[in-house]
C-alpha cells in the first residue's frame, strides 16, 4: 500500500483486483453447478466459446444476473457434439442450461464462469416445458385441432410446397411424385422459405400468407426439410408459427426429416411423416386410395348387372317349367331375344366404362395441359403487377414496375407507355 497526499494509504487498481481475486479464488475455491440462460454465444478461430450468462425475473422481462462465461476449447470441442446429440439444438442465445463452473476473477478481465461440463437433460426438460406450453395455450384458444379437423381432399394433385429451394429433400419429394408407379398427375409450386437459423419462422410465415392469398388454387400445403442438421430444428418450434399453422385453411403435411421427437407444427399439423419422400408416398397413396375405389364401384356394377341378368334367366326358366309346350315355344324366339339383349348389355357396359375412363384420362390430360407450368413450358408467359395478373393495359401506368413469369425465370420490367394494342416496356 503507497501513501497518498495527506498521509492516507492507497491501493492502485490492478491491486485491489488482485485483492478480490484472492479473495474469491479463497472463497469460491469448487465447481458450481449453475443453472441460466444463454447470451450472445460466440466462438472464435481458436476454438474457444465465449457466451453470456444471464437470469432474468419471474416475469422473463427483466434482467437480474449477468456473468460473463468461457469454454476453452479442449472443453468445447467434446461439449457442443454431446449437447448437440443429445437435445437436437445448439448452443445459441434464448435456450435454458445447467452447467458445472468455476468462478475466477482476473485483473484484466474481471469476473468469468469458466464452463466445465453441461448437463443436457435440463435443457431438453425446458424446451419440452416450452413445448408443452405453446400446446396449451392453443388448445385453451380453441385452435389446436383446427388444421386436423380438416377433410383431406380425395384427389390433393395441387400442391403448394414451402421449403428450401436447393434443399435436397425437396428434389426427393418432386422426383418421388413425379416417378410414381401409377402415373398419377400432380402440380407443385414452391414458396421458398429458410428451413434453418433464426429466420425460419419469418419465412415460414410470409409463404404461408402467400399460400392463403391464392388457396383456391391448392388442395394441400406441404412443409417439407430434408436432411440438416437436428439442432437447427428450433425454428419450428415457436407459438406464432405453431397458430398459424393450427388454423390454416388448407390440410398441413409436414416432413421436416426428425425422426426422434415432434416439433411443435409436426403436432398441429393435419398430418406429420417423417421426410419428404414419405410426404410424397402420403400423397401418392392417398390418390391410389381413390383410384381402387373407382376400380370397385365398376366392378360393384359388373357384379350387379351380371346378377341382375342371373336373376332373370332363373325367373324365365321357372316359367318355362310352368307353360304348356306350345306356349314354351311361342317364347323360344323370345328367350332368343334376351339372350342377345344380355350379351348387348354386357357389351354396352364394358363399352361405357371404358368410355368414362377415357374420359377421365381426357380430363386428367387437359388439366395437365391447362397447369400454369405446362403453359410456360409452351412459351406463353403471365404478367404480374404487386402480384397479381395483369389482364387489362388499363391495369397499369407509365412508370409501374411489373414482373414478367416465363417458364426458366422472370423479367423484371418498367412500363414507358400503355396502349390497347400496344404495349412497350423497357427492361
Amino acid at each position: 500500500m503507497e501513501e497518498g497526499t495527506g498521509g492516507r494509504g492507497f491501493l492502485s487498481l490492478f491491486d485491489l483486483n488482485a485483492l478480490v481475486r484472492s479473495c474469491m479464488e479463497q472463497c469460491l475455491p469448487d465447481e458450481y453447478w449453475v443453472q441460466a440462460e444463454l447470451s450472445d454465444v460466440r466462438t472464435n478461430s481458436t476454438g474457444h466459446c465465449y457466451l453470456e450468462f444471464i437470469q432474468k425475473d419471474a416475469r422473463g422481462k427483466n434482467l437480474i444476473a449477468k456473468a460473463r462465461g468461457t469454454i476453452w476449447a479442449n472443453v468445447f470441442r467434446l461439449l457442443k457434439p454431446y449437447f448437440e446429440e443429445t437435445t437436437g439444438r445448439e448452443l445459441a442465445s434464448g435456450i435454458k442450461v445447467l452447467v458445472l463452473v468455476t468462478v475466477s476473477f482476473h485483473e484484466l478481465y474481471g469476473y468469468t464462469l469458466t464452463v466445465q461440463d453441461i448437463d443436457p437433460t435440463y435443457t431438453l426438460g425446458d424446451m419440452a416445458r416450452r413445448r408443452r406450453e405453446i400446446l396449451n395455450q392453443l388448445e385453451e384458444e380453441g385452435v389446436l385441432t383446427l388444421n386436423k379437423e380438416l377433410e383431406m381432399p380425395l384427389l390433393p394433385q395441387r400442391i403448394a410446397v414451402i421449403s428450401s429451394s436447393t434443399a435436397a429433400g425437396y428434389g426427393d419429394f418432386c422426383h418421388q411424385l413425379e416417378n410414381n408407379p401409377r402415373n398419377f398427375f400432380f402440380y407443385t409450386e414452391l414458396f421458398p422459405a429458410l428451413m434453418q437459423g433464426d429466420r425460419v419462422e419469418d419465412t415460414v410465415l410470409s409463404a404461408l400468407d402467400k399460400i392463403n392469398a391464392r388457396m383456391d388454387e391448392f388442395d394441400v400445403v406441404v412443409i417439407i426439410r430434408g436432411g440438416g442438421a437436428t439442432s437447427d430444428l428450433s425454428g419450428f418450434d415457436t407459438y406464432l408459427l405453431a397458430a398459424a399453422c393450427a388454423q390454416f385453411p388448407l390440410p398441413i403435411i409436414t416432413g421436416i426429416g426428425h425422426e426422434r421427437d415432434d416439433t411443435v407444427i409436426d403436432s398441429v399439423a393435419h398430418s406429420r411423416v417423417k421426410t419428404p419422400t414419405a410426404a410424397a408416398e402420403f400423397l401418392i397413396d392417398r390418390m391410389g386410395d381413390a383410384a381402387d375405389g373407382l376400380d370397385i364401384l365398376a366392378a360393384r356394377l359388373q357384379e350387379g348387372a351380371r346378377s341382375l341378368l342371373e336373376r332373370e334367366r332363373r325367373k324365365i326358366i321357372g316359367y318355362k317349367n310352368r307353360i304348356p309346350a306350345v306356349v314354351y315355344r311361342t317364347l323360344s324366339s323370345g328367350r332368343l331375344s334376351l339372350i342377345t339383349l344380355r350379351k348387348d348389355l354386357i357389351s354396352s357396359l364394358r363399352g361405357r366404362l371404358s368410355g368414362e375412363r377415357h374420359r377421365l384420362e381426357l380430363l386428367q390430360q387437359r388439366l395437365k395441359d391447362a397447369s400454369p407450368e405446362h403453359l410456360l413450358a409452351r412459351g406463353y408467359s403471365i404478367t404480374l403487377k404487386d402480384g397479381k395478373v395483369v389482364k387489362d393495359f388499363k391495369q397499369v401506368q407509365e412508370g409501374d414496375e411489373i414482373v414478367t413469369r416465363i417458364y426458366q425465370g422472370e423479367l423484371l420490367s418498367v412500363v414507358k407507355a400503355s396502349k390497347k394494342r400496344r404495349n412497350t416496356v423497357g427492361i
